[in-house]
């Protein structure tokens, strides 16, 4: 008798321990994490999916959908600053919180894409991770409700870097920039580039020593030294791959950018504008290489004004 009322007594006691992780579980499920409280209510959220096949952090992608339901979403697809060696998918978020939520609240879905670090693999393994992704999204739509004909980059900084070279090089078979060397599918609306650099080469004679010394940002990028290598520099180059099939431009850059000089977005305004490629330039007084400025109304206006003409 006393060895049954044992048993009961473990089994309750397992009982009892068992709601209390179901209790905390959900406990904690319904507090949203910092990227997700930036989201308006409602927003479907798809973490931590797999793009390329494998197990790498580095892999990983997150969806947000509009919670009023929809046939098919308009996408735009974030890609994360941080000097190609830092930050993650839900970088530079913070600062554009208002820009974020009206997104979602206009009816565009949103994801979120991590590469690997130059730290991890050099150039061009960022390039290379971006495309797996986006042909991902793209071969995904059905399940995601993706608009396959409607898919716009935004991109910061480094991000901005890559979600340029990305739009521009779409029309050239830069076998390089594919994981297995096949050209994907996905083609890319229209692009909007905070802060990005754009000609290596030329950004290689700015005197700032943070550029000009092998542990710079863009030499770990690319193994080298832009000047010691300008064939790399080149390639790594969004303005080297402008013509007049690509798709339009919003650009916008801070006046007194400490880490990338603002030339770098008036030349690719230039050489876009050169090709016949619609374009728009921001140039944000004051502004910094990030922060709140870049999510101001009157930037938001133009950024939704220009994802209306050329997506929706």
């Amino acid at each position: 008798m006393s060895d049954y009322k044992g048993r009961i007594s473990v089994f309750l006691r397992l009982i009892f321990c068992l709601l209390l992780h179901v209790q905390v579980f959900q406990a904690s499920a319904q507090q949203p994490s910092g990227v997700d409280a930036i989201f308006p209510q409602g927003t479907v959220t798809y973490g931590n999916i797999p793009y390329a096949g494998d197990t790498l952090r580095s892999h990983l992608l997150d969806i947000y959908i509009p919670a009023k339901p929809k046939t098919q979403y308009p996408l735009v697809v974030w890609v994360h600053g941080g000097a190609w060696m830092f930050n993650d998918k839900h970088s530079d978020m913070g600062y554009m919180k208002n820009t974020i939520r009206g997104l979602i609240d206009s009816g565009y879905a949103i994801a979120s894409i991590d590469y690997r670090y130059s730290t991890t693999a050099v150039f061009p393994a960022q390039v290379q991770d971006c495309n797996r992704a986006l042909q991902f999204l793209y071969e995904h739509a059905d399940q995601y409700k993706f608009d396959r004909s409607r898919m716009a980059l935004i991109g910061f900084s480094a991000g901005g870097h890559l979600a340029s070279l990305i739009a521009l090089s779409q029309n050239n078979n830069v076998r390089e920039f594919y994981a297995g060397g096949t050209k994907p599918q996905f083609k890319i609306k229209c692009m909007l580039d905070f802060y990005g650099p754009s000609d290596f080469i030329m950004i290689s004679g700015f005197p700032d020593t943070s550029i000009n010394n092998t542990s710079n940002p863009v030499a770990i990028l690319l193994g080298a030294m832009p000047i010691d290598r300008p064939d790399l520099a080149k390639k790594a180059s969004p303005v080297n791959y402008v013509d007049k099939n690509d798709p339009p431009f919003l650009i916008v850059q801070g006046e007194k950018d400490e880490s990338v000089p603002n030339t770098q977005s008036k030349v690719l305004s230039s050489w876009l504008t050169l090709a016949g490629v619609k374009n728009e330039l921001i140039i944000v007084p004051n502004a910094p290489h990030y922060g709140v400025m870049f999510d101001e109304p009157w930037i938001r206006e133009r950024l939704f004004r220009f994802l209306g003409n050329n997506l929706k």
